[in-house]
């Protein structure tokens, strides 16, 4: 997919002045009748083992080096994509809300900078349950923020999330996490619907299973053909080592090894369609397109 400057707009409440950018900038791409915008929640704040896992450190600090990232702490982006079509207004997941960490919990505010209000929102899609794409679904009073829309989920993610033995096999380091999306799946789950792998979950919009990150990770194409935008969630958690060594644990999946097969897999896919990609965590506002490069692959912004 080329994504020109034809189509593409980056907008900024700092651009006049040329400041940093705000936490509400967006960014806008038309796609025929579809407007994408993607938003920012924030940031996250990680410690190296979260993103590089089992990496042999003195490759992946001379990876990072060529992208000018501190190795021993990451703040990625974080991305929430919304779609219009006229007729629906379409989330794929809502960030972090107010209770993970102090860097998020900004789609709000972004929104309301686009005339975006909660209620306008037909639906709700996730990728997958973790903290920082379900969260946001409540407000400070524990409400649905997102009073008016259905909300959907792959049928594998929310029964691993909703399943009472899932808190005592998911490891101490992610019991916080299992707490968390049982309490907020719970929370909205007389309007939550599930699909399946390969489903057309909406008119255009197709979700296929890439496990790993979580049993149940979904990413969506957005399209067909040459002019499809693939909403990838956190199968490839970053635009530098799960580039260049997707082979490499990751120390963000659940299932390691599981999580390679789709890094691998779906790199491999953007590579040989060309279609673009919208990545949660890339650098803002996560849109490009994905290139082979003389060792894996190579993240090419919009």
């Amino acid at each position: 997919m080329h994504i020109s400057r034809r189509h593409f707009l980056r907008t900024t409440g700092a651009a006049l002045t040329g400041g940093m950018l705000p936490v509400w900038a967006h960014a806008s791409l038309q796609l025929g009748d579809l407007q994408i915008d993607t938003l920012s929640d924030g940031n996250l704040v990680l410690p190296a083992a979260m993103i590089l896992g089992n990496a042999p450190m003195d490759d992946a600090t001379a990876i990072l080096s060529r992208y000018n990232l501190n190795p021993d702490q990451f703040t990625p982006d974080c991305n929430v994509t919304l779609v219009r079509d006229g007729e629906r207004t379409i989330l794929f997941d809502v960030g972090a809300g107010a209770n993970f960490q102090p860097s998020t919990g900004l789609l709000g505010e972004a929104l309301a900078a686009i005339g975006v209000a909660p209620e306008d929102v037909t639906h709700v899609v996730f990728t997958h349950a973790h903290p920082d794409h379900l969260w946001g679904v409540l407000d400070d009073f524990d409400e649905p923020v997102f009073v008016n829309a259905q909300h959907l989920i792959g049928t594998v993610e929310r029964d691993y999330w909703l399943d009472p033995a899932t808190p005592d096999t998911i490891g101490a380091e992610r019991q916080a996490f299992a707490a968390g999306a049982l309490r907020y799946l719970t929370a909205i789950e007389g309007e939550l619907g599930t699909f399946e792998d390969g489903d057309t979950v909406l008119p255009g919009i197709t979700a296929r299973l890439f496990p790993g990150h979580t049993p149940g990770h979904m990413i969506f194409d957005i399209g067909t053909g040459a002019d499809r935008l693939t909403v990838i969630g956190d199968v490839i958690g970053n635009h530098h080592v799960g580039f260049e060594r997707p082979d490499w644990h990751s120390g963000s999946d659940q299932n390691p090894d599981l999580g390679v097969q789709s890094r691998m897999r779906l790199l491999d896919d953007l590579a040989t369609t060309g279609g673009g990609v919208i990545g949660f965590h890339f650098p803002f506002p996560g849109i490009g397109t994905v290139a082979r490069g003389d060792t894996g692959y190579r993240f090419i912004p919009a």
